[in-house]
């Protein structure tokens, strides 16, 4: 079992374990020993998240997520397998802790009077290059 917080688990049932043939370090060994850790979980079925933590987690997840709603994920940074599976699990754990947190509400503010003079004086400043721009035609007649 898995434990994200005080009230969230995830037991050893939700989650699916593959390991696959590593690409990287580890020379001719690499060939021979299965050390890369595909770690899927079905978040849109799981019992264990709220339904508004998994529609973050789906937005949070990106390509990592199927259509489907499981999450894929791939460790291969270490040689052994053993690593590579706790490397998966903290990386799920840490998506996990990123969508329990809330996002705030952006509460919108005035511009301050100093940033208004700016503009308008930057706006005054291109106004006057574009104006010094146009060329005089002069009649000679």
């Amino acid at each position: 079992m898995i434990r994200i917080n005080g009230g969230i688990h995830i037991g050893d049932e939700e989650l699916h374990w593959e390991f696959v043939r590593s690409s990287g370090p580890g020379g001719q060994h690499v060939n021979k020993v299965a050390t890369a850790v595909q770690l899927s979980f079905d978040v849109m079925s799981s019992p264990s998240l709220p339904r508004e933590v998994k529609d973050r987690l789906r937005r949070i997840a990106g390509r990592r997520m199927t259509d489907e709603g499981v999450l894929m994920i791939r460790a291969q940074r270490f040689r052994s397998q053993e690593r590579n599976r706790t490397d998966a699990l903290a990386r799920l754990r840490k998506l996990i802790e990123q969508a329990l947190e809330k996002p705030r509400r952006r509460i919108r503010t005035q511009p301050t009077a100093s940033s208004r003079i700016v503009r308008m004086e930057s706006k005054r400043k291109a106004a006057r290059k574009k104006r010094l721009r146009v060329t005089i035609v002069h009649e000679d007649s």
